[in-house]
């Protein structure tokens, strides 16, 4: 049974020779890098930091997790015929994705707290960019 064909949405295009973005490709695979580097060093090394907490360590793991979703998530669009040159979803999820772990991650490291509005601010971008692609 051949799952991926013409009624395979997301991957088809691609793999039957569409265009891909290599940007929206390669920013997607250095932010799932990032995400998978900093979830290492939160489960490793950021619990012997002094002042962290359980709360830090929790929203450590929650910004790596939302950077290796993202960096996955524009893996897949840069291989969509049609998402892959869409002027706005791309370049909203990469930032917004970047915008709100990175946020949190000064946040935890170095308390910032001007860096607090641009979590949500990032969340919203982000969720605008993947909302983009419904409509």
């Amino acid at each position: 049974m051949n799952i991926v064909g013409p009624s395979s949405p997301l991957l088809a295009p691609a793999l039957s020779g569409g265009d891909t973005s290599p940007f929206l490709w390669r920013s997607g695979a250095i932010l799932a890098f990032t995400g998978m580097l900093t979830g290492a060093f939160g489960a490793h090394g950021l619990k012997s930091r002094a002042g962290i907490t359980a709360d830090d360590l929790n929203a450590w793991g929650t910004a790596s997790t939302y950077a290796i979703a993202n960096g996955l998530g524009l893996m897949l669009v840069s291989m969509h015929r049609r998402f892959s040159t869409h002027r706005f979803a791309g370049p909203a999820i990469l930032t917004g994705g970047v915008l709100f772990s990175g946020s949190i991650f000064v946040l935890v490291l170095k308390r910032f707290r001007l860096f607090g509005p641009i979590t949500p601010l990032g969340a919203f971008v982000m969720m605008a960019g993947y909302l983009s692609l419904a409509l």
